[in-house]
């Protein structure tokens, strides 16, 4: 009896691609895991795992791995609030400081990965594509500053304010290991999170208002 030949594959894409698994199902995979784990730790195989496809898939879609990250980043940015209108600038820099504290919550490696990993990116377009993205923040709070002309606020920088706004929401975050050792015994960390975000806010409008 003859033995049917195995079909010859044509050359494209994997076959999990056939499977229903598609660029937005691996995209939604690195997500998820870049919500929960440093970026070091989401390597193409763990995302190939989390979406059960294989890693050609990943490279077939994305090239490397720099670019799946991309990806993810700008998928964050969209998915997040949008920035507040400049037109009253006190009110816009009070939501858009509680909106960078939401974003690190939901994102909470996003500046990890921004420094550990793309930052050292060796595609020039990934890190042209970050900086644009970067930028945008700095430019708002341009916008803030110009609007204002100096009524309420007093000048500042506003790369330095950016930084610092970052720097200070992410802290929660990197930092929960020391937070936790300082806190009392039985503290509602979610809570604490909170009563912090306060504290930053009016720490940072009380030392930009104009005296």
């Amino acid at each position: 009896m003859a033995v049917a030949k195995a079909k010859k594959r044509k050359q494209g894409r994997p076959f999990a691609a056939e499977g229903g698994v598609g660029r937005e199902g691996v995209l939604a995979a690195a997500t998820r895991l870049l919500q929960t784990l440093p970026p070091n730790q989401v390597t193409i195989i763990a995302i190939a795992r989390e979406a059960g496809v294989d890693p050609a898939l990943i490279r077939y879609y994305f090239g490397n791995r720099e670019a799946l990250l991309l990806a993810v980043v700008q998928r964050l940015a969209e998915e997040g609030d949008p920035p507040p209108s400049a037109d009253q600038p006190i009110a816009a820099l009070e939501e858009n400081i509680h909106r960078v504290f939401r974003f690190t919550r939901s994102a909470k490696y996003m500046q990890r990965l921004m420094i550990e990993e793309l930052d050292s990116a060796s595609s020039p377009d990934v890190l042209e594509r970050v900086r644009e993205w970067n930028l945008d923040p700095v430019e708002f709070y341009e916008a803030i500053r110009t609007s204002d002309a100096g009524k309420e606020l007093a000048d500042f920088d506003p790369l330095f304010l950016h930084l610092a706004v970052i720097g200070i929401s992410d802290f929660f975050v990197s930092g929960a290991p020391l937070i936790r050792l300082l806190a009392p015994p039985g503290t509602d960390l979610a809570e604490l999170d909170k009563k912090y975000e306060a504290f930053v806010t009016r720490l940072l409008l009380n030392g930009l208002r104009k005296r």
